[in-house]
């Protein structure tokens, strides 16, 4: 999907490691909401508190999901899952621009 259709974004950015990452909030009518982000290269670590799924629009990033003990490149235009009340490793080696989209359970 390319583009979303009556939504709300919020104005506010959400901003982490010292602006290496940002994004900004999609809400849908129906109350779920995505983010959209960029990351600049570096190293993170994120927590999720609920289920998430990350599809990589463009850039070049390996992520550690939990109970892996090794790196997962993620292609351009593919995802990835990761499970509520937990954290994963990301490695970004070139800008990334992401979407993130929050499960309920």
């Amino acid at each position: 999907m390319s583009k979303f259709e009556n939504v709300t974004v919020l104005k506010e950015a959400s901003v982490y490691f010292d602006g290496k990452v940002t994004s900004r909030t999609v809400i849908f009518a129906d109350g779920s909401k995505k983010t959209l982000g960029i990351m600049m290269p570096g190293e993170y670590e994120f927590g999720t508190d609920l289920a998430e799924n990350m599809e990589m629009a463009s850039g070049d990033v390996e992520v550690l999901l939990p109970g892996e003990t090794e790196w997962k490149a993620i292609p351009n235009g593919t995802s990835f899952d990761v499970p509520a009340n937990s954290k994963f490793g990301i490695k970004v080696n070139a800008i990334a621009d992401y979407c993130c989209s929050y499960i309920a359970e």
